[in-house]
């Protein structure tokens, strides 16, 4: 009985996710349009990052068995 009650609260929390488009608070507006731009952005437009915010992985791992360069900023603590 203990568990329901505890997981409860979280599937409740679960629900009530938001399905509506993003609209601006009640007496706001969206940022002005950017410089050169004809028409302001719209809250989609605004919620995408930009390349340098969220950059794409690299697929180059490396691998233990390799050696690596040698790091002249890996330093011994001083004392």
């Amino acid at each position: 009985m203990k568990r329901f009650l505890l997981l409860l609260p979280a599937l409740a929390l679960g629900a009530c996710a938001q399905t509506a488009d993003l609209e601006p608070a009640a007496g706001e507006t969206l940022p002005p349009a950017p410089y050169g731009a004809a028409e302001p952005l719209d809250a989609e437009e605004l919620l995408e990052l930009d390349p340098q915010a969220a950059p794409e992985r690299s697929v180059e791992l490396r691998r233990e068995s390799e050696e690596r360069e040698d790091d002249p900023f890996d330093l011994p603590p001083e004392r």
